[in-house]
């Protein structure tokens, strides 16, 4: 339901000095997030209370939600945030004896959680398995987040039962069962949705297919089974086992996926949910609200496992058909140093005796000259194309490999610059994010951006060009933009500039285009796929 592309871990988190303060744009996300915490906390007060031991706690929701989207700078933010509700709402009461308790058991959760969700971030950054591709990096920690605020809380839950109001083992395990049980599911109803809804509003999500008939179809079956299943033990006397219904859910997120298996979680709550709502035995209503806890993480780490899977098939297709391109471009560079060796230096000798040619008949007849003259430059640019594709066939072709967008762009500043500041115009390149990451070969990419940035500092007729990038749902965009006359004459050469990177392009799985507008401005737009985002 979202998307999380794998950043660099250098530069996707803020350094220790400011990773707790908040940026000017973060204002009207706490703002929004303490008029739904205080909503949300109160909603859980229909399932055991309003402190942080209700068995339904969306409030968890929207804090994983916000910290995840927005980054762990904001632990600080938060807690303040939550703090100031809970004083205003009277839930801490500095005229009570046990205020600091109160303040203490407030400030614990938000930090817990933000620290969570930055070690599991890391740790998907710097891991190389499956459980690193999206969206399991989320799923392990909506899953984890609420387990270490418990945690967190048992030590001061066993030293001092004086202050928590809970005394004994008994007390304290079903206490702080209650407190993950109501984060696991406040975190497994909410967040996904949230993150999905926020994504797609910045233009950084897909709109899910529609599935087929046959596929709902299934999951309706099975779901509908699980129940039938259920009902059926009840009725013979065997209880109301849960497993029929935990397994149909598991099933249907390894095979349809995370938002499959979050629908069939929503179903299964819409009707657990009312029930314990009512006046009940806790002991009945933390069991029930276990068992749907445990459904929901079965069913969510399935999805997310089954979509994860998806991902890296998907990174597989890619990289099998970049090193398939890459066989068959070593195949032609073995061809093209042949042919380039073969007739370069007969090429070599033309150009010399054509230059020779040249300089005797400059005081000829004026046609005689203008011919050799003409004879002249084809040679020497036939001597200059060949050079080139001789520094080019001399390369080796690297394997295709996740590539930071931002050390290619690097790259072709260091070997376009140069030429274009000896042509006295003005290269400007735009910055690039750090996690735009692409699978490319390094060195034939940069080849074909360098022949568009050399062909448009030659056509330009205002000294300027620019190299523009630009992030779509799951493309990234690199523009080569000059001015040119309506009445430019065409350039020296042979065009074959960007037809090598026309081929390089489509061979990394992207397009090439190639447009002039009214006013004189062309414009060439290289699209490519990013690493880790559907196609």
């Amino acid at each position: 339901m979202t998307t999380l592309a794998k950043p660099l871990a250098a530069s996707r988190f803020p350094s220790c000095a400011t990773a707790l303060l908040p940026k000017v744009a973060d204002l009207p996300w706490l703002i929004g997030y303490a008029v739904a915490f205080w909503t949300a906390h109160h909603i859980a007060a229909g399932w055991g209370g309003r402190g942080f031991y209700s068995l339904l706690y969306p409030a968890a929701g929207l804090r994983i939600a916000l910290l995840w989207r927005r980054g762990p700078q904001l632990i600080l933010a938060i807690m303040l945030t939550e703090m100031f509700v809970q004083v205003v709402t009277g839930v801490i009461d500095f005229g009570s004896a046990g205020w600091g308790t109160q303040l203490l058991g407030v400030m614990r959760p938000p930090l817990v959680y933000g620290l969570v969700v930055l070690l599991v971030r890391t740790m998907a950054d710097r891991a190389q398995t499956s459980m690193s591709v999206a969206p399991m990096p989320l799923g392990l920690a909506a899953v984890g987040a609420p387990a270490a605020a418990a945690l967190a809380a048992l030590p001061w839950s066993l030293l001092r039962p004086d202050l928590t109001g809970v005394s004994g083992l008994r007390e304290t395990v079903t206490s702080l069962t209650g407190f993950v049980v109501g984060d696991l599911l406040g975190v497994l109803l909410l967040a996904p949705p949230l993150l999905w809804v926020a994504d797609l509003a910045a233009g950084s999500a897909l709109r899910p297919k529609w599935p087929s008939a046959a596929s709902v179809a299934e999951a309706v079956l099975i779901l509908a089974s699980s129940f039938a299943i259920e009902i059926l033990l009840a009725r013979i006397g065997l209880g109301t086992p849960h497993t029929p219904v935990l397994l149909a859910v598991a099933w249907i997120g390894l095979r349809f996926g995370r938002l499959a298996s979050w629908l069939a979680i929503v179903v299964v709550a819409a009707m657990v949910l009312p029930q314990t709502a009512m006046p009940m035995d806790m002991g009945e209503r933390l069991a029930l609200h276990m068992s749907l806890a445990s459904i929901m993480v079965v069913g969510y780490l399935a999805g997310s496992f089954a979509d994860a899977q998806a991902r890296v098939r998907i990174d597989l297709e890619r990289r099998d058909r970049l090193l398939f391109q890459a066989e068959r471009l070593k195949t032609l560079r073995a061809m093209s140093v042949a042919v380039i060796h073969e007739i370069s230096q007969p090429l070599s000798t033309l150009a010399i005796e054509a230059k020779h040619l040249h300089e005797l008949t400059v005081s000829a007849d004026v046609e005689i000259a203008s011919t050799a003259a003409l004879i002249d430059r084809k040679a020497a640019a036939l001597s200059t194309l060949v050079r080139r594709l001789r520094r080019f066939g001399g390369r080796t072709v690297d394997l295709p490999t996740p590539l930071p967008l931002a050390t290619l762009i690097d790259t072709v500043a260091a070997l376009a610059q140069p030429e274009a500041k000896a042509q006295g115009v003005t290269l400007s390149i735009d910055a690039v994010a750090p996690d735009l990451v692409i699978l490319a070969q390094e060195v034939e990419l940069a080849q074909a951006i360098v022949n568009l940035v050399r062909n448009a500092v030659q056509a330009c007729d205002d000294g300027r060009v620019s190299l523009g990038v630009l992030r779509t749902v799951d493309r990234v965009q690199l523009a080569v933009v000059n001015g040119c006359k309506p009445t430019q004459l065409a350039q020296p050469g042979m065009g074959v500039g960007i037809l090598v990177a026309r081929a390089i392009v489509e061979a990394h799985g992207g397009s090439l285009t190639r447009t002039t507008d009214t006013a004189g401005e062309t414009r060439a737009t290289i699209s490519l796929p990013l690493v880790g985002e559907p196609k």
